[in-house]
Formats: C-alpha cells, structure tokens, sequence
C-alpha cells in the first residue's frame, strides 16, 4: 500500500511538505502544479516551484517530491517534462483535475476532461519523454460537470503509458462540497489495469478503511486532511499494522508549529511567514480533538501579532 501527500494549491509548498513528511507515513509527495504554456520553462522556474529538485528531489526526511506539470500543449508539456527529470525530479505527474475556472477558462485541468482524446495525447507525448525507470502518473476528476467521458479519459491514459492513475472522485463541478463518490473508482479501478490511487474525502482512519472498501484501491492520496491532521498518515499505518495509537497531544503540535515557525524563519519568504503560520494555525483549530482547544486559544493570542519572533515566543509560552 502507498499513501501519497496530495498537492495543494497556495498551501502544501516545500515548508508544509517538510513538517509532514518528516512526521511519517506517506511514500511520496506531488508538488503543486507547475503551469506550462507555450514555451520551456528555465531550470530556476523549477528550482523556485520545487527546491526539493536542490536536495536530489527528496524532503529533508528522504521522501521523493514528483513534479506535477499542467498544460494543453502536448509537445510543450512533454518539453518540460523531460527537463524536469534532468533536473533531477523522482517522478513526473500531469494535472488534469484543477477545477479553477481560471484555469479551466484557458483550457487547462479539468476541463480537458471534456476532451478524452487530447488528453491521451498529451500524456502519450509526455510518456515519450520520460524514461521508463521514472514513476510517470496523471491525476483527473470524475469529469468536467459529469462522468460520460471518465472511463475514455483514464483509458486513453493507460494506452498512453502511464504507470498509475490518482483519481479524485467528484467532477470539477462537484468542487470540494459534494461527498466523493468512491464507487466511481472502483468503476476506473476495473476498466483499466495499471494501479488507481483513490483520493477525496480520506479525513481519519474510519473514512480511509471506508474508501478502501468501496473502491477496491491499494494506494491512496490524502489532501486537506493532511493539513488538518498531519499524523493522520502516520496513524493509518499504525491502525494497519495492528500498532497502539495514542492521542495527539498539544505539547507534540505546538513543537510542530514551532518548528513550522522556525523553517519560516529561515526561508526567502520571511516577509509573509507570520501569515502563514497563522494560517496553518487556523486550520489546526479544526483538527484533532484532543488540541482544538489549546490552538483556538493560540490563535486569538497571535492573531494580531505582525513579529515572527514575537509569534514564536508566544507559541513557546503556550
């Protein structure tokens, strides 16, 4: 079994992946998406999206990031594909699930769902660029705003000569309010046959075990949960494995926010870093029971607090 840290748009960038996967539990990363248009994007546009490339494309703790790539292009994503694994990327993966309307308005992401045979071209171009010995995978929707086309679509992906297929089981139309519905991937699972990773909806250990299942699925992407619940991997494991599980308590996730604060600190992005903790912090208030308590109380303390050094002692004096 493999569990994934899914992408994450504008919040699971280097920092996050670092804390969480250094926590345990997931075998690789996917990046947020690199954006690829009309043109070869140059070695520091990758290096900028991915510094983990800078560290033989791994995390701190070991765990290789896959580079995702989004285009329409054929020739231009298999372009930058090939560049990516020169750089030094473990794995390349094509996003065909991005719901933007921004994005999807410029033919890009899931609206690409509507078009099953470019997107088999694409990934077929891509899968000529990249060699055999790097994992090559794309992620998709159940479809634009509905799934006549899903069973073409990864289909097509497969003849293609894509090693797996991650599957978030809503339609872009569906965003991220709609349940997801896993007995459609148990529906892509038996038409094709190269691994399907399910994803949508895995939040604890109850919903992982329901989602595997009804979809059938050995592998398994984790999203929003990730951030909400960063031990939640971990303890997936350890359910499996037949291991004890004790209870997240707030001194383990304030040294975890501490040492958010800390790589914060340290990065080029010191100018927005108390935003950011202050976001992750918001996000912890709707996590684990056991701590909701102690992190709404930390984040009326910081919430006005404009000083990485003053936030961080007073995280340190909670």
């Amino acid at each position: 079994m493999k569990l994934i840290l899914a992408p994450m748009e504008g919040l699971l960038d280097t920092y996050l992946r670092e804390i969480i996967t250094d926590i345990g539990g997931y075998d690789w990363c996917v990046s947020e998406f690199l954006r690829v248009t009309t043109q070869l994007m140059p070695p520091k546009v990758f290096h900028r999206w991915v510094p983990e490339l800078l560290n033989g494309g791994v995390t701190k703790s070991g765990v290789p990031v896959y580079l995702q790539l989004m285009g329409n292009q054929p020739s231009v994503v298999a372009e930058n594909a090939s560049l990516a694994v020169e750089l030094g990327a473990p794995g390349v993966d094509l996003n065909f699930g991005c719901p933007s309307p921004t994005v999807n308005g410029k033919g890009a992401g899931a609206i690409l769902l509507n078009e099953p045979e470019r997107v088999h071209q694409i990934v077929l171009a891509t899968r000529k660029a990249v060699p055999a010995s790097i994992p090559f995978m794309a992620k998709t929707r159940l479809g634009y705003d509905n799934t006549d086309n899903i069973i073409d679509v990864v289909q097509g992906i497969e003849a293609a000569g894509a090693d797996m297929i991650t599957v978030h089981a809503r339609t872009s139309a569906d965003r991220y309010k709609a349940p997801a519905r896993w007995e459609w991937i148990a529906k892509i699972r038996e038409s094709i046959n190269i691994p399907v990773i399910a994803n949508g909806d895995i939040t604890d250990i109850d919903s992982f075990q329901q989602c595997q299942f009804i979809s059938g699925c050995d592998h398994f992407m984790i999203g929003r949960a990730s951030v909400r619940h960063p031990y939640l991997a971990r303890r997936i494991r350890q359910s499996i494995s037949g291991e004890p599980q004790k209870n997240i308590e707030w001194p383990e996730q304030r040294a975890m926010l501490l040492q958010f604060s800390k790589i914060m600190q340290g990065s080029k992005k010191e100018i927005g870093s108390v935003s950011r903790v202050k976001k992750w912090l918001k996000i912890l208030t709707n996590g684990s029971e056991n701590t909701q308590q102690e992190a709404e109380i930390l984040f009326d303390q910081i919430k006005k607090v404009t000083e990485l050094d003053q936030l961080m002692q007073i995280i340190r004096a909670t």
